[in-house]
């Protein structure tokens, strides 16, 4: 009887070398292009965190976005009663980067998700003009027909009529000082669903405690919380955030906070992801004012925390 020897084992072609750092799908063109990867395709310690640091926000707005249909409202499994409505301009999906800088999220936004569909848009601001016109370069280059870069501060996107009147996401990825505030402001006006936050350098409240620190000092034991500069940056900082979530679950959106990356990878860490309910808090509200006033901040109320709910 004549005996068969058994196939010899397929050999299986040896794993991708940035296997475990790219994920499946991503153009690596694209991240030569972004000088994420090396000419020669390889990836260096600092664009690998940085590259962590996208991918890991990337994960975070992926979701939202998958819960939005094309044309731009909530899908029906999981819209509030109180569904913001859609304008007929802004009719597909739609996403603002503010402070977009060299716009890696942007890209990578539109490499891994919007590419892959029909419709959808995404807006990039940065105030930086050689920036803008190098995003815009890429984007032609590329093919990225539906992202377009607007030199303009956040403040003064609000009022531009190169933005659709309605815009779904909007993110703010390490948007200095006040301009994370200015971000919130576009998103309450677009009457954005969604808003995925990363503040960065809050300067605006540390200024303030700084100017009445003596009388602060005289009046509460508290203030010696931010008696030192050190403590009072950073107390500057907490009590910013902190606001900022009041303000937002005032005017009707649920508020997660949670981290970005470890801390080995960035230092402005925390990331702030609202979602629109259409339920305004009014407890949110008045502990919005009592803390103003409890910190010697009752100044920034008409000027931040505008249309808060009686």
């Amino acid at each position: 009887m004549r005996h068969l020897k058994p196939n010899p084992p397929i050999k299986q072609p040896p794993p991708h070398p940035l296997a475990d750092d790219i994920r499946p799908g991503q153009s690596l063109e694209l991240l030569k292009e972004l000088h994420i990867l090396t000419r020669e395709g390889k990836l260096n310690q600092d664009s690998r965190r940085k590259l962590k640091q996208v991918y890991h926000l990337y994960q975070f707005i992926e979701k939202l976005l998958q819960e939005l249909t094309p044309d731009g409202s909530v899908s029906a499994a999981r819209q509030s009663p109180h569904k913001l409505p859609v304008d007929k301009q802004s009719a597909e999906l739609t996403l603002a980067d503010h402070g977009a800088g060299k716009s890696y999220l942007g890209f990578i936004l539109y490499d891994l998700f919007f590419k892959q569909r029909t419709s959808g848009h995404i807006y990039g601001i940065e105030t930086r003009t050689e920036l803008v016109q190098k995003s815009q370069a890429l984007a032609a280059k590329l093919g990225f027909d539906r992202m377009s870069f607007l030199n303009l501060t956040v403040a003064d996107s609000a009022q531009s009529a190169q933005l659709p009147n309605r815009i779904d996401v909007v993110t703010a990825l390490h948007a200095c000082d006040t301009a994370t505030d200015d971000a919130m402001a576009f998103g309450l006006q677009k009457q954005a669903h969604f808003m995925v936050l990363v503040p960065c350098c809050q300067a605006e409240v540390a200024r303030v405690l700084t100017q009445h620190k003596a009388l602060s000092l005289a009046r509460t034991p508290l203030s010696e919380l931010w008696r030192h500069p050190l403590h009072t940056r950073e107390m500057g900082s907490q009590i910013t955030n902190v606001l900022r979530c009041l303000y937002l679950e005032a005017r009707g959106y649920q508020v997660t906070v949670t981290e970005l990356v470890g801390w080995e990878h960035s230092m402005k860490n925390e990331l702030i992801i609202a979602r629109h309910t259409g339920h305004p808090k009014h407890a949110a509200a008045q502990r919005l004012r009592e803390l103003l006033a409890e910190f010697g901040l009752s100044s920034l109320l008409e000027l931040r925390y505008t249309g808060l709910p009686s």
